[in-house]
């Protein structure tokens, strides 16, 4: 049996751009105001086995929040049912129901009670609670007298001691400073352990890539794929970048007297080192990007910069001419530039890279020109280690006593 199921799922929202105040304009009318019906959600269809982590992705207004609400059945469907069999706790809103005048001991008891604990769950767990906001000091102060990381803190703490079967969270991973995320982040590996299942919006790929088991892909209400997080990361970002490009053409199209750049990239081929195109490489292969651009003004000191990423996983490294010391010197006709890495030390995966070009080596000066993140690579590599790249290494053991006499 699933955690959850979703069977046709649609939600619609009544937006309204008039609302009559007066009982003459309803009469008048015959109705309360001008609306229009936007579907949030359209036909969802989704099972959530137990102990999966699910991660939702997509743009603003994809249905992704829509979707969790109804799971945590703050909405109702307009159409379609949803079921879930377990224990639910929501980090929807973290500290939804405080109230600022009473005291951290006090909000700790009201929002607990609305998560459906009772009083005698609370006084169990109130001491784990407290410390795992590490808000022993503060606890009977006024809830106004708190930060905004302490309010988080106490309402992140409150939801996972509900000891849910399923936990629904919504962009809220980055609560407090770096020692409580990475707390936080300990809890939800160790829920995920003992077999929680955990459904999570979030636009940090990286996460989503890295702690979900499953994701799913909505646009416009509607899912689009659900799989593996690495094969949909993969086809929304192809999307996004596919989006941009035909922005960037319409806008072109629509202004067409706008000026051009003084250097416009032309195209960018990614060569293997007999230089044939290459989409995939073995770790430790040489790569070279073989960048051609258009000169529509001369240019005195332009720069050029690449950035690697790891798809859903994070920036990997960047340089450009300045920073390596590369001398283009004036620049006032076509030409291609060539940039070579001896060797890829990276693991496998998917990898994107930037290019853009500069029109100095000053930082806060815009480009002239970039292609962000739309030309990728493969690694191929099934060796089993993780990370981004391969450090060189080497083990070695000794007896105790004679690493002891070794060291002395």
């Amino acid at each position: 049996m699933a955690a959850i199921e979703m069977r046709d799922v649609h939600k619609r929202y009544r937006i309204y751009r008039e609302r009559y105040r007066s009982l003459k304009e309803v009469v008048i009318h015959r109705r309360f105001g001008d609306w229009e019906d936007r579907w949030a959600l359209r036909g969802i269809d989704l099972d959530v086995q137990p102990g999966v982590t699910l991660g939702l992705l997509g743009h603003n207004g994809a249905g992704k929040s829509t979707a969790l609400k109804l799971m945590a059945r703050v909405l109702s469907p307009d159409r379609g049912t949803v079921r879930l069999h377990g224990r639910l706790s929501g980090l929807l809103e973290l500290g939804a129901g405080f109230q600022l005048e009473y005291t951290g001991r006090e909000n700790v008891y009201l929002n607990a009670s609305l998560l459906g604990m009772s009083k005698r769950e609370v006084d169990r767990r109130f001491k784990d609670i407290v410390g795992f906001a590490e808000l022993e000091d503060y606890i009977d102060a006024p809830l106004r007298t708190y930060s905004s990381g302490m309010y988080m803190r106490l309402g992140f703490s409150v939801a996972i001691h509900v000891e849910p079967e399923i936990l629904l969270v919504d962009e809220i991973l980055s609560v407090g400073d770096e020692a409580f995320q990475r707390k936080c982040m300990d809890w939800f590996e160790g829920f995920q352990r003992a077999g929680g299942t955990i459904v999570m919006v979030s636009h940090a790929l990286g996460v989503i890539n890295k702690l979900c088991h499953r994701a799913a892909w909505m646009a416009s209400g509607r899912l689009l794929a659900l799989d593996r997080p690495e094969p949909v990361i993969s086809a929304y970002l192809a999307s996004v970048r596919e989006q941009r490009q035909l922005a960037a053409e319409a806008d072109h199209a629509a202004h067409p007297e706008a000026a051009l750049p003084a250097i416009q990239l032309a195209d960018v081929m990614l060569l293997d080192q007999h230089g044939r195109m290459v989409d995939g490489l073995r770790r430790g292969d040489p790569l070279e990007l073989r960048i051609s651009y258009r000169c529509n003004e001369p240019l005195d000191t332009p720069v050029f910069g690449v950035a690697i990423y790891r798809e859903g996983g994070g920036y990997v490294y960047g340089t450009n001419t300045a920073v390596d010391g590369f001398q283009l010197g004036a620049i006032d006709r076509d030409g291609v530039l060539r940039l070579r890495y001896h060797s890829l030390p990276l693991l496998g995966g998917t990898y994107l890279i930037t290019v853009a070009v500069f029109p100095n080596a000053e930082p806060h000066i815009g480009a002239l020109d970039y292609r962000e993140q739309h030309y990728r690579f493969r690694i191929l590599d099934e060796t089993g280690e993780q990370g981004l790249a391969r450090l060189e290494h080497d083990w070695s053991i000794a007896a105790r006593q004679e690493e002891e006499r070794r060291v002395g």
